[in-house]
């Protein structure tokens, strides 16, 4: 066929059929000349829609309307279908020649027409396209930028980062499928959140050297019918491309959910995603004849999540997710490194043991509720140091460990968020009187804590859990407070009433939450006021349905106490004034180790409660202590107070002007504040 295109590239040109079909593109790699705010798989899919079937080569420019918008694409490189047989050495001799008589061909007299002419390409169903966007990076340097932690900057999981170190080095190394021997090709880092799960892959997987491709449920998910499950098998096939390379599922609990054992629950979005997610998975392990092992495209899947019971079973089987690493809660010496690591580019004065003494206050901190210690500990010395004028300011600023210790009353555990109790600063100097009981309590909370190797040597295990019974008033909670001050533990202060719900199976696992959270806080204090309402006795015969809520909840309460998970480095307190409707398995050595009986306050005692009581108050020289004191036999500490109280609201009937109590305003006060604990 002769066709005259114009003097501009030499009049006549001749064009000649091809006698055979080109090669099928195998994929397709486009270059867009515009920018657009855009996935390249949505581009992927539309650039194949349109061009299927088309003839193609290097260089062609493609175009696409994209909502509203002319986008030009050019072509940069075509890969055909690998292991393709279809053509024979004939069809490629014929498509070369073709190719060496269009390089002939001189279509303009000037330098804009020339070019080398490469080989033909047909787009057919399976081409995948790859979409090179404006300012895109390569895989390998761009998650060298995004990891803003190395592991030199990491503190408390050494042997973790050894025990996946050795891994990674394995898995894409290829070391086991190169001996006959099956590969790790799954990790899952799982643990409590804040413990440095995504940060330590990331960090591994940049330290590594491999292609990084990240999967984020948020980001993979759509509202269009199977465009989720292409996206998904879009980034495992970059990853096997870019190989060896690191796929990193972060959250992979809500992107591969728990399904339903009979099927129900759960979208079919849902199960559609987690289907192909492990499709792709079982995948890396396909099997390759021993010709080519050594060429295998080594791929290492390092999921994280905070919920592993969240996520589906078939996902953590072995030839999946193969190796399961806990990163727990960090001891206090992993919590010393951390705070080594995070302080050790800001300009601070404290010496290694001012931050060993802090590490072992910060029970149950994770490694970003020690970061925001740290830039808490930060803005307070800015502000210490500017006094509140920071532009003013030209003083350099030092973080000191007074710093510390006050950003450490701001930040809780995250653990502790959602039980956190306010505890008052209470002391045991606030606390008159009791000397024996707090001896006892001290013994039970504070001597395991800071003499273990005594318990250690005598060959015994500290008390479990402490009992005070006594009247109404003598204290039992204030103590129970001022135990959490003194000896600086996470407190859970539970009321047993609260726990009860009317779903069935819901207090049952009120309980196990909690003693759940002071394991992951511990060492902690587990305070039950009105034990009595928790863990009454058990009746004989089948009672109401309330009863049998009781009995469940005391059955899940006895099993925590004493069961087959060790309770670990948590004390529980209990506090009652009707021991007699307790449960005598709850009372039993190894439970409730420690009863102590909190008495009515003595002479002594009430004579300590009514020294630092009228210490806060303006009282008249005719006031005799000693008079009260005598006057307030049989009384509790409760009483004792509110007689105080009512001898103020007593002055302030007679006078609002008020400046001082009377001795008249004791004698009305006790007259209306009577002991209402019988003496038997």
């Amino acid at each position: 066929m002769d066709l005259h295109w114009g003097s501009s590239c030499g009049g006549h040109v001749t064009v000649k059929k091809m006698n055979e079909q080109p090669f099928p593109a195998g994929l397709v790699s486009v270059h867009m000349t515009d920018k657009l705010n855009t996935t390249p798989t949505d581009l992927s899919g539309f650039l194949h829609g349109k061009h299927r079937t088309r003839i193609l080569k290097i260089g062609d420019r493609l175009s696409l309307q994209h909502y509203g918008q002319n986008l030009i694409f050019i072509v940069k490189q075509i890969c055909p279908f690998k292991g393709s047989s279809q053509h024979d050495d004939k069809s490629v001799e014929a498509v070369h020649q073709l190719t060496e008589e269009l390089n002939d061909l001189q279509l303009s007299q000037d330098a804009g027409c020339g070019g080398e002419v490469n080989l033909f390409y047909r787009v057919v169903e399976g081409t995948e396209w790859n979409v090179e966007l404006i300012g895109s990076v390569d895989k390998k340097e761009s998650a060298k930028n995004e990891s803003v932690c190395s592991l030199s900057s990491i503190g408390g999981l050494q042997n973790v980062i050894e025990e996946i170190h050795e891994i990674i080095q394995l898995a894409l190394q290829n070391v086991f499928l190169v001996q006959g021997l099956p590969v790790i090709r799954g990790i899952l880092l799982y643990g409590v959140p804040g413990t440095g799960k995504t940060v330590l892959a990331k960090a591994l997987a940049a330290e590594s050297g491999a292609a990084i491709v990240t999967v984020s449920g948020a980001e993979i998910y759509s509202k269009y019918l199977g465009e989720t499950e292409t996206r998904l098998r879009q980034l495992f096939r970059t990853a096997e491309q870019q190989a060896p390379s690191i796929i990193l599922l972060d959250e992979v609990d809500a992107l591969c959910p728990r399904r339903a054992s009979d099927g129900s629950g759960g979208s079919e979005q849902d199960k559609r995603v987690v289907s192909t997610l492990l499709t792709l998975l079982d995948g890396l392990h396909l099997p390759l004849p021993a010709s080519q092992r050594k060429e295998t495209k080594a791929v290492l899947v390092i999921a994280t999540t905070s919920k592993p019971d969240s996520i589906d079973p078939s996902l953590r089987r072995p030839g999946r997710l193969d190796r399961e690493i806990e990163i727990s809660v960090p001891s206090p010496n992993a919590r010393l490194d951390i705070l080594q690591k995070l302080l050790s580019k800001t300009p601070h004065e404290m010496t290694e043991e001012e931050l060993r003494n802090v590490a072992h206050s910060a029970h149950g901190y994770v490694g970003a509720d020690l970061a925001a210690l740290c830039s808490r500990a930060a803005v307070h010395a800015v502000k210490r140091t500017y006094a509140g004028d920071v532009l003013c300011g030209i003083d350099p600023v030092i973080v000191k460990v007074e710093d510390l210790l006050w950003s450490m009353t701001q930040v809780k555990p995250s653990a502790m968020r959602e039980v956190l109790i306010e505890v008052p600063n209470v002391r045991w100097s606030d606390i008159g009187g009791q000397h024996e009981l707090k001896l006892k309590l001290r013994q039970a909370v504070e001597w395991p804590l800071k003499h273990p190797e005594v318990f250690a040597r005598l060959g015994i295990s500290p008390p479990r859990g402490v009992l005070m019974f006594g009247p109404p008033g003598c204290s039992k909670t204030m103590i129970a407070k001022a135990l959490a001050t003194e000896s600086k533990l996470n407190f859970l202060s539970i009321k047993g009433p609260e726990l009860f719900s009317k779903w069935v199976g819901e207090s049952e696992r009120a309980v196990r939450e909690v003693f759940r959270k002071a394991r992951q806080v511990a060492p902690a204090i587990v305070f039950f006021d009105e034990l009595d309402a928790l863990g009454g006795e058990r009746s004989g015969a089948s009672g109401s349905g309330a009863s049998n809520v009781q009995e469940r909840v005391l059955a899940q309460l006895l099993t925590e106490l004493d069961g087959v998970e060790p309770l670990g480095n948590v004390t529980v307190v209990g506090a009652t004034n009707r021991p007699d409707r307790i449960d005598k398995a709850l009372l039993r050595p190894g439970r409730l180790d420690r009863i102590v009986y909190v008495p009515l306050p003595d002479a002594s005692t009430r004579q300590e409660i009514l020294d630092m009581q009228l210490h806060k108050m303006p009282v008249a020289p005719d006031v005799n202590i000693s008079e009260l004191v005598s006057r307030t036999e049989g009384y509790s500490g409760a009483e004792v107070l509110a007689v105080c109280h009512e001898a103020a609201l007593n002055a302030l009937e007679g006078n609002l002007d008020a400046t001082s109590i009377t001795h008249n305003n004791f004698m009305s006060a006790l007259q209306l504040v009577t002991p209402r604990t019988p003496s038997s």
